[in-house]
């Protein structure tokens, strides 16, 4: 049996049910009782996610780039008008 309660909703998330209820054609509180049950129950046949890998290489430093003078660095890339 439906159970009758009061829920106090931020703006955005009113207008945003508002337009879900409009574009799937079904009642405002419809459309709460679908999202709420959604968000309630894990999708099921969900293909499991693979880890993601990432390999660090190195790049290396191009010739002449020194990071121990940044300020030299800067100047090169920026020129000295950055100051």
């Amino acid at each position: 049996m439906p159970r009758r309660t009061t829920l106090t909703l931020d703006d955005d998330i009113a207008a945003k049910l508002d337009q879900e209820a409009k574009r799937a054609g079904e009642t405002f509180r419809a459309t709460v009782n679908r999202l709420i049950r959604r968000g309630l129950h894990p999708v099921q046949g969900a293909a499991p996610r693979k880890k993601l890998r990432i390999r660090a290489r190195d790049l290396g430093l191009r010739p002449g780039i020194d990071l121990d003078h940044v300020q030299d660095l800067l100047d090169r890339i920026d020129g000295p008008a950055r100051r």
